[in-house]
């Protein structure tokens, strides 16, 4: 059996994903941008990598974690230095980090590689957007997080992404 390219990630709603393509549109792209596809907008959480697709049900398993649910307001458009033009909170809550910590020790149980950099979440709306110019500032976008979802990236076939499995939120006890 073959890999499989895995991701957690916040997984928008279609009334959220239509508003994250509007701020997408609303940049001006330089030639040779690549703007992202609407069906893969998305906050990643943990990229995994690639796994031995026999893993995924056990993985399916092990990533639920109990969270709050929260409310995430995005709306600070900003281009990266790698020329990456991202969404990023307008502030970070707390549950987000703790969502995001509780994935972790699954993660690292589960031995797979844990992300070094320091987490720093965003909605990537382009790639290779060196000189886009930024939208001016609009309204916050409210995303009122109810779940997660363990996510295929399907790099063989036609780069589209599939859910494996969404998780809802559950009560912290």
């Amino acid at each position: 059996m073959s890999d499989a390219r895995l991701f957690l990630a916040l997984w928008p709603d279609e009334e959220l994903r239509a508003t994250l393509t509007r701020c997408r549109d609303a940049w001006i792209w330089p030639r040779g941008a690549g703007p992202v596809a609407d069906g893969k907008l998305h906050l990643t959480l943990h990229f995994l990598g690639a796994v031995p697709a026999a893993r995924i049900p056990d993985l399916v398993e092990a990533f639920h974690v109990p969270f709050r649910p929260f409310e995430l307001a995005l709306g600070h458009p900003c281009l990266w230095h790698q020329a990456i033009a991202v969404l990023e909170p307008l502030a970070i809550p707390s549950e987000l980090l703790e969502l995001h910590a509780a994935l972790a020790e699954r993660v690292a149980a589960l031995g797979l590689p844990l992300e070094e950099r320091n987490y720093k979440p965003h909605v990537t709306l382009a790639r290779r957007a060196h000189g886009a110019i930024l939208p001016p500032p609009g309204p916050a976008v409210p995303w009122r997080v109810g779940g997660y979802a363990l996510v295929e990236s399907k790099l063989n076939t036609d780069g589209s992404y599939h859910v494996l499995h969404a998780y809802d939120a559950q009560t912290v006890v």
